[in-house]
């Protein structure tokens, strides 16, 4: 854990505006996690994993797999001491591990303020601070355009579109494949 502490004290993040930061997750964030996370318009755009209706069991699981990596891989979204969302970093291995996966949401009261945008750029600085890497991508569905567009606000170029490929709800989907490289990124 002090590792963990270490790392994430060194990285530490707060937007521009003081609107949120980024740190750890803790079991004491259970009871907002829940009430944000259980919202039929964030599943949507998540992978099956992300279940809705989001219940405290799912929260717990979620907040236990949170807390294991060292170092840190996913961080809370905090808006005045409130889980409010989650974005992280997922190094892959073997062959693909000179990169990493984006991924994030964030309670619906509190989209389009820019949070998202700003946090994916701390994400890919600690990204690239932390990790032997040269490449982190996020994997938006074609549906979620939103999405796609703060990824190109942060510098993420399209590099592939997969046409029905996914399957969300029963309906197939687009996997869109953005990604940011070592080379083009600037803190």
């Amino acid at each position: 854990m002090a590792i963990i502490e270490k790392q994430f004290r060194k990285t530490r993040a707060m937007d521009m505006n003081n609107k949120f930061k980024l740190r750890p997750w803790s079991m004491s964030d259970l009871d907002s996690l829940v009430k944000y996370a259980n919202n039929q318009n964030i599943a949507k755009n998540l992978t099956d994993k992300f279940p809705c209706p989001y219940t405290e069991s799912d929260g717990k699981a979620f907040i236990e797999f949170a807390t294991k990596a060292d170092p840190i891989q996913i961080f809370a979204i905090d808006i005045d001491g409130q889980a409010v969302g989650a974005i992280g970093i997922y190094p892959q291995d073997d062959i693909f591990r000179k990169n990493a996966e984006l991924g994030y949401w964030l309670a619906e009261p509190f989209w389009g303020q820019g949070i998202i945008s700003s946090a994916i750029r701390y994400a890919v600085n600690y990204a690239f601070e932390t990790y032997d890497i040269d490449r982190v991508f996020a994997r938006p569905f074609g549906t979620n355009i939103v999405s796609q567009r703060v990824l190109e606000k942060n510098n993420f170029l399209l590099e592939g579109k997969f046409e029905a490929v996914l399957i969300k709800n029963g309906v197939l989907l687009d996997e869109f494949v953005y990604a940011i490289r070592r080379k083009n990124w600037k803190q």
